[in-house]
């Protein structure tokens, strides 16, 4: 599955951003998914993950409260609504297909290009 994230941008403290992942290649319902994040020098850290009905979902506690991860399976897309942002959440935005369970980078794979999120104090 070939992933594609995007909908990043530059946003004041306290503003929203929908980031969309769009797949293409295979359909994404029979795959959990995940968003990450990688900031400038640092790792790229986990954000949230959804279950493949969109049942169940899971946040870092660094955005639990301000993020929503779902799913449109019909359009083969994940989103991540972003609310409250704060400066410490700017970085590069990816969306992955989880190949295993967990919430670390190596549970994860079809890495897409990443989104770029800058938000300014």
């Amino acid at each position: 599955v070939q992933l594609q994230a995007s909908g990043g941008g530059l946003v004041q403290a306290g503003g929203s951003l929908r980031l969309s992942c769009a797949a293409s290649g295979r359909t994404i319902n029979s795959y959990d998914m995940g968003w990450f994040r990688q900031a400038p020098g640092k790792e790229r850290d986990f954000v949230a993950r959804i279950s493949q009905s969109g049942s169940s979902t899971y946040y870092a506690d660094s955005v639990k409260g301000r993020f929503t991860i779902s799913r449109d399976n019909a359009k083969n897309t994940v989103y991540l609504q972003m609310s409250s942002l704060k400066p410490e959440d700017t970085a590069v935005y990816y969306c992955a297909a989880a190949y295993a369970s967990g919430y670390i980078k190596t549970s994860f794979g079809s890495w897409g290009q990443g989104t770029l999120v800058t938000v300014s104090s």
